[in-house]
């Protein structure tokens, strides 16, 4: 997805995503079903070995997370609905 070529991305309510901007400046935006809901959001870990994801480095840094994602738990010990 780029803002070149205007594509994107459906995810269904309820299923679990993630992302990695590869340039600096990237804006991302979420076009919702409903109203934002805090009490319903949960977070998966980024680098839980048992997704097995292999995220790219940018720029051979680590990635600059969201404080909810810093905190996040193993796909293991989420709360799931």
């Amino acid at each position: 997805m780029s803002a070149d070529n205007r594509r994107q991305l459906w995810i269904p309510e309820g299923f679990a995503h993630g992302f990695v901007a590869l340039e600096e400046d990237t804006e991302f935006l979420y076009k919702t079903t409903d109203v934002y809901a805090r009490e319903c959001e949960r977070a998966i870990v980024w680098n839980d070995s048992a997704l097995g994801i292999r995220w790219p480095k940018v720029a051979g840094r680590e990635p600059l997370l969201a404080p909810k994602d810093a905190a996040a738990l193993p796909l293991a010990e989420v709360e799931v609905f």
